[in-house]
């Protein structure tokens, strides 16, 4: 899944290749990514591209008409695990999607024939898309924390100490900070030498502010990685900087302890024993029982 680093790289990627430029049209080939009605994919239509952001996960394309008295319209978009966003500089056919037809859910047409499909693959559909005058009139965006990026260590530990669990599921909390996932939740209690099952509500002041820090240095080391890259290059920059995540059975890279799995029913996590734990493995769900 598309994690901040990645929705920072995909709306640099926009700022630079789209913002300026006109929408021709907006086409919906998945009735069910759309999850509102007004206002209606037609409005954008004749807009300007005027600017590229993101909300946590979500990315936003803003749109506006230049007329005086007429808000900007917002593209929304969660990508959920198997969505991406692939810029073209020019498409096959002038033709309209057909409805239904493979894994385009969204395309955006813009004035110069260029412009981005938002796809995704698989067959379980999750990505949404919104169009709407107010970001904060999508349930997701409304209910996210603040950004680990831009928040103070005060606010950050406030956040983290707002939900007492185990600090993994703590992190992926979009309601506790936004942005942060499977992935890099792992690389960031790797980074601050914390156990995944350690308990958010137990974490001394310094351990706090080393997974503020952190916290901070992966995201940042992430987002500097990332931006520049193409759409197309950017899941691959992102699993060559993993040190544990999805690294399970080779040596940690800091001290040479082969990276250890715990699996869930629709995740896992991965963490160094060394680093992490004291040098003992974690139980595995999946067993029930500690691997030994």
């Amino acid at each position: 899944m598309p994690e901040l680093p990645e929705v920072e790289a995909l709306a640099a990627y926009l700022r630079d290749r789209a913002v300026g430029h006109r929408v021709q049209r907006l086409e919906v080939s998945a009735i069910s990514a759309l999850k509102t009605y007004d206002p209606p994919p037609s409005a954008v239509a004749g807009k300007e591209i005027v600017g590229a952001g993101r909300h946590g996960k979500f990315l936003d394309v803003s749109f506006s008409s230049g007329q005086p008295g007429e808000g900007d319209i917002h593209l929304v978009v969660h990508l959920s695990r198997a969505g991406w966003l692939h810029y073209r500089d020019s498409f096959p056919g002038a033709a309209p999607l057909k409805p239904g037809k493979g894994p385009i859910a969204v395309r955006v047409r813009l004035d110069d024939g260029s412009g981005f499909d938002l796809t995704e693959a698989g067959t379980q559909k999750r990505l949404a898309a919104y169009l709407v005058t107010d970001p904060a009139l999508v349930p997701g965006v409304a209910k996210l924390g603040p950004d680990p990026l831009s928040a103070d260590e005060a606010t950050f530990a406030s956040a983290v100490k707002s939900r007492r669990g185990q600090i993994k599921g703590v992190l992926k909390d979009q309601a506790v900070l936004a942005g942060i996932g499977n992935a890099y939740s792992d690389e960031i209690l790797h980074a601050a030498k914390l156990s995944p099952f350690a308990m958010s509500d137990r974490l001394t002041d310094a351990q706090m502010t080393t997974l503020y820090e952190t916290t901070q240095t992966v995201l940042n080391d992430a987002v500097s990685r990332s931006v520049g890259q193409k759409a197309a290059e950017l899941k691959g920059e992102k699993r060559s900087g993993m040190k544990v995540h999805a690294r399970t059975g080779l040596p940690c890279p800091v001290c040479g302890d082969t990276v250890r799995e715990v699996s869930f029913a629709d995740s896992s996590l991965q963490y160094c024993p060394t680093c992490q734990t004291g040098g003992k493995p974690l139980a595995d769900r999946r067993l029930s029982r500690l691997v030994r």
